[in-house]
């Protein structure tokens, strides 16, 4: 079931109208701040409670857009008066905005080292102790990343010598391997077919022949002799 639609009228009760002053205050409260971050819009809020107790609230200050606005209600029966106060508050921010970015500046060459003559002793002491927790977090930093490092760099080490390792004991077996292979049988005839032809290990095959021409000479002598 849905909430009943509550009846806007005062509350008689006292308990119960303080907190639901608190409640809505604090409500009221967050939309002026969403009002003025989400729209870039001037805004103060100015709330007393029933015993006089106050509550306010201004993105600028309340002070000087309750200026800003009186000026806005003197002038609303003229049409350019208007205009002419917001464009009298944008140069007034922009003088603000100028003067930040030109304290900035300042302050980055004073880190920088440059136009300290016009510092005083406690503002040089100031910029002294901010230079060093600055070179204080740079290194703590570089020596993070330098141990980083040196880790990644260890453990490339480690993974190399276990390749190392690893390449090594093939090799090994590899060699074993051809080993067994030549202390197989066979392998004596595989050893002398792969020497080279060498000639004075053999006898010329006409050598092995008989000579024929020396054999019809010994016929035709046994003839003659009968």
């Amino acid at each position: 079931m849905g909430r009943g639609k509550i009846e806007i009228k005062r509350i008689e009760n006292t308990t119960n109208r303080q907190v639901t002053f608190c409640k809505r205050r604090n409500g009221l409260l967050k939309k002026a701040y969403e009002l003025s971050v989400l729209c870039d819009a001037e805004v103060a809020l100015i709330v007393f409670s029933t015993r006089g107790r106050l509550y306010e609230y201004a993105n600028n200050s309340v002070r000087s857009t309750i200026e800003r606005y009186k000026k806005a209600s003197a002038d609303s029966s003229n049409p350019g008066s208007v205009s002419e106060a917001n464009t009298q508050f944008y140069q007034q921010e922009a003088t603000k905005l100028k003067r930040q970015i030109r304290d900035i500046q300042n302050s980055n060459r004073h880190i920088l080292g440059e136009a300290l003559s016009s510092l005083t002793f406690k503002e040089l002491k100031n910029l002294e102790g901010r230079l060093e927790r600055a070179i204080s977090r740079i290194r703590s930093k570089k020596n993070e990343l330098l141990f980083s490092e040196i880790e990644l760099m260890q453990k490339r080490e480690i993974e190399l010598q276990n390749a190392n390792m690893y390449l090594r004991a093939k090799i090994a077996e590899n060699e074993r391997s051809q080993q067994q292979m030549n202390l197989m049988p066979g392998s004596e005839y595989q050893t002398m077919s792969s020497q080279p032809y060498d000639a004075r290990d053999f006898l010329p095959v006409n050598l092995l022949e008989p000579s024929h021409h020396y054999s019809h000479g010994q016929d035709h002598t046994a003839l003659q002799l009968v």
